[in-house]
Order: structure tokens, then C-alpha cells, then sequence
């Protein structure tokens, strides 16, 4: 197997495992933050779990990056590795951070203030970014 090949299959790898992985975390990371918070005000539960669901959509955009990828080749193998590379990078720290923002605001929804809105504007910020590099696939 040609190496540029190889290269090439492993950063539509890394796009998509690194978009999953940054998903797993944030998702826990404001799910944690949610079951502290159902302890303390359990009637905000659907607030709680919509912030929790938030960086979620960073492994659907690995998953839409990689199908609409294109067919990797030992001519492109080199460019499909650094942006699968660079796009998951960015997906895994955007929900990963994501998850932080979110499990900010349901700390502050437990303890009674109405920041749920507030949250989700942050929120889209890192998110923004993701949609980026999601962008970016299809251009490159």
C-alpha cells in the first residue's frame, strides 16, 4: 500500500475519532454538571438537558466531514491527512469547550439564575468554529 494512501485514510480517521472523542467529553462534562444540578433544582431538568446535548452536534459534523470527504488517492493522501488532522483537532477542542460553557450555565440555572438563553449564545460561539472547519472540508 502506497504510504501517501495510508496517510490519507488515517486523517479521515483522525477527523472523524477526534470529532467523536471531543463530543464524548463535552456531552459528559455538562452531563456531570447536569446530575449535580438535578440534586440542588430538578425542575429545570429539560433546560439542563438541552445545554447537555450542545457539543453532540461536533461529532455529527466529523461524521458529515468525513462522507462528504473525497475519495482519498496516493496523489491527495498528504492533504487529506493534514485536514483531517487540523478539522478534527478543531471539532475536539470546540466540544470539549463547549462542554465547559455548558456546564457553566447549568451550574448558574441550579442556582437560580436565567442564564439558559445567555448559555446557548456562548455556546454557539465555539460552535461556530466547528461549523468552520466544517466548511472548510468542502472547499478543500
Amino acid at each position: 500500500m502506497d504510504f501517501n494512501l495510508l496517510l490519507g485514510y488515517l486523517g479521515l480517521g483522525l477527523m472523524l475519532a477526534l470529532a467523536g472523542i471531543g463530543s464524548c467529553y463535552g456531552t459528559t462534562i455538562a452531563g456531570n454538571a447536569a446530575e449535580g444540578a438535578l440534586k440542588k433544582d430538578p425542575s429545570k431538568s429539560a433546560g439542563y438537558m438541552i445545554l447537555s446535548a450542545m457539543p453532540a452536534s461536533q461529532g455529527l459534523y466529523g461524521f458529515v466531514a468525513f462522507m462528504t470527504a473525497e475519495t482519498v488517492s496516493a496523489a491527495n493522501g498528504l492533504q487529506m491527512f493534514g485536514m483531517g488532522l487540523c478539522v478534527g483537532l478543531v471539532f475536539l477542542f470546540s466540544a470539549i469547550r463547549q462542554g465547559q460553557l455548558c456546564a457553566n450555565g447549568i451550574a448558574g440555572m441550579a442556582q437560580g439564575h436565567d442564564v439558559q438563553t445567555n448559555t446557548m449564545i456562548y455556546a454557539a460561539l465555539p460552535e461556530f468554529y466547528a461549523i468552520l472547519a466544517l466548511v472548510a472540508t468542502f472547499l478543500i
